[in-house]
């Protein structure tokens, strides 16, 4: 049988990554985790077919209740993430965003906002309008970043009827205090994710991998706060700070280092679905980053780099993908817990197609899930 070494080396399109051999083994000799893969994605690029083809930028729209405005100006964001996003910044607005989105073909919404000096969200006011839409379009789903919240604020988001909870939840104090120029402790982050667990909604918490200036710091402690408390799913991403101070840049965080977390995450929650987001640096970085996500047994990948199928493929890994629209990759974390329809790509022409690059299968087969 051909080891994970030399078949990572049958994959044209990883040529250019470099990945670390001793690290591949680790890979290769732990449990392997049962089950298949699923691959969330717009148009799947060139595997794009009249079946897998994108579903329009208004699927999931992101709206921010502070438009672009927040007080706390982290280090890797510097609140830019919320300038592409919808602002909505009283609930008439954000009911009047909402019903042009839905006549307009969305499915849910991604809701988010700045967070005052504690960070917090400050949703209140917006709640009953919450409730509004839920009670007016029940299937019409929302995603919420929460921020920190206590016990009271997780119930009533819970009864606005929210059906996903999202929290970066972070393990090191240096982090919160220089990266994030908050006053508060670690335990916060403990305490916000234990209150939105114990509610109905279904919680994602995320790790951003090297959020320390490019270092891993504190995910260690954060995967152990999330093992503790069992939420829905994880969702990794890597530190790919655009906005970050150049008194303070952001490393690269290494290939290697982050997949090694990645199968520290495996080992530490064996039956919880891991999912990379689609943040993580480009490049031959993402190459090297995808193919360890595959390696480690993760469950679901945003965005695959090319190269990235056909190694699933090869590793007798179950494929599908969901033609998901991710304005900012929040749908496809959702749709991930769900037993949506995802469609299932016939193998052979898949791996036939990455030994032919450079040809597009515009007819390729798909075949129902």
């Amino acid at each position: 049988m051909v080891n994970w070494n030399e078949l990572i080396g049958e994959v044209e399109a990883l040529e250019p990554a470099r990945f670390d051999r001793a690290l591949v083994e680790q890979f290769e000799r732990a449990p392997q985790k049962e089950g298949g893969i699923h691959f969330y994605t717009p148009t799947f690029k060139a595997y794009s077919t009249s079946e897998i083809s994108a579903c329009g930028q208004s699927a999931w729209p992101a709206v921010s209740i502070t438009g672009g405005a927040c007080k706390l100006q982290c280090d890797h964001c510097k609140a830019k993430i919320l300038e592409p996003m919808i602002p909505a910044t009283s609930p008439e607005a954000l009911w009047r965003v909402v019903e042009a989105r839905i006549a307009a073909g969305a499915k849910g919404m991604l809701l988010s906002g700045g967070s005052n000096h504690r960070d917090e969200v400050e949703y209140g006011p917006f709640l009953p309008t919450l409730r509004r839409i839920k009670d007016r379009y029940p299937e019409f789903r929302i995603a919420i970043h929460t921020a920190l919240v206590d016990r009271a604020m997780a119930r009533r988001i819970e009864a606005a009827g929210v059906d996903a909870a999202m929290l970066d939840v972070i393990g090191a104090q240096d982090t919160i205090s220089q990266v994030y120029h908050l006053r508060r402790p670690v335990a916060d982050f403990e305490r916000s994710l234990e209150a939105l667990v114990d509610t109905s909604m279904k919680v994602v918490p995320h790790i951003v991998l090297g959020l320390h200036y490019g270092r891993l710091l504190g995910e260690w402690a954060a995967l152990e706060m999330i093992a503790r408390h069992r939420p829905s799913a994880l969702v990794l991403v890597v530190a790919m700070p655009f906005y970050a101070p150049a008194q303070r840049p952001f490393a690269t965080p290494g290939s290697a280092e982050v997949g090694r977390f990645f199968l520290d995450a495996r080992r530490a929650l064996p039956d919880l679905p891991l999912l990379l987001g689609c943040a993580r640096p480009a490049g031959r970085a993402k190459l090297e980053i995808d193919a360890y996500a595959v390696l480690a047994g993760l469950s679901g990948i945003a965005h695959p780099a090319e190269g990235i199928v056909d190694l699933a493929l090869r590793l007798g890994r179950d494929v599908k993908v969901t033609p998901a629209c991710c304005s900012i990759a929040v749908g496809e974390e959702v749709l991930a817990l769900e037993d949506a329809q995802a469609a299932r790509i016939d193998p052979a022409l898949i791996v036939a197609h990455e030994r032919r690059r450079g040809r597009r299968l515009a007819n390729i087969a798909v075949v129902a899930g």
